[in-house]
């Protein structure tokens, strides 16, 4: 799709906020997902054009990391992550039932175009493992039942609320907040809870502390 003026102005404002505009670079091709529902060619141009830099530069970026698509992504995102904790606590087994129930593999989008699904490297989330992320939000100790269950409720147009509070929305939905992260929603969820905390409260009261850092920084 063509890159419009009011989505350029867009790229131009993230461009202004950065003290070297090339470092807007990361939000302005989520803003483009936000509007395209993938990395396009002329989104690519565009970010190459508002940043004074080439194509090339930005289309290493965009390659790089796995978050920017080159292909439509559809309605939602469904990401699994299989890495070595989430694994061995059923990642792979949630993988292979939304799988199933959406008859696509690895980085692929279903026949409806609602769903993409993609095996997830690590989610940062381990204290809650297996976990699953839709449009990037949280589904926090997922069975292969429960994960199916959330698909299900999506595809039925059910409003679904993830673990940590925020409502599903859609991918490109989210993709705007990722662009725009002051939308008004950072309190929607919880940021921390018990569990992500027990670390923490045994250090306190084992009396554990990190080690200080010099004045002059560490050496």
């Amino acid at each position: 799709m063509t890159i419009s003026e009011a989505t350029r102005d867009q790229m131009r404002d993230l461009a202004a906020r950065y003290p070297k505009s090339r470092s807007a670079l990361l939000p302005m091709l989520h803003l483009v997902q936000s509007v395209d529902n993938e990395v396009t060619a002329d989104g690519i141009n565009a970010c190459a054009e508002v940043l004074g830099i080439t194509s090339a530069e930005v289309t290493a970026v965009a390659s790089f990391y796995t978050m920017y698509k080159r292909k439509p992504v559809g309605k939602h995102h469904v990401g699994v992550c299989t890495n070595t904790l989430c694994g061995l606590l059923g990642g792979d087994a949630v993988y292979a039932a939304l799988s199933k129930r959406l008859g696509i593999g690895n980085n692929e989008r279903s026949a409806e175009g609602e769903f993409w699904l993609e095996r997830i490297e690590c989610q940062a989330a381990c204290t809650h493992a297996p976990v699953m992320t839709v449009d990037w939000e949280f589904m926090d100790d997922v069975t292969p039942a429960s994960a199916v269950d959330v698909v299900d409720r999506l595809a039925r147009g059910e409003q679904v609320q993830s673990t940590r509070g925020p409502v599903i929305r859609d991918f490109e939905a989210t993709e705007h907040t990722l662009a725009y992260p002051l939308d008004g929603l950072v309190n929607e969820g919880e940021a921390v809870d018990a569990k992500m905390l027990a670390g923490l409260r045994v250090a306190q009261e084992r009396g554990m502390s990190a080690a200080s850092v010099p004045a002059g920084g560490a050496s």
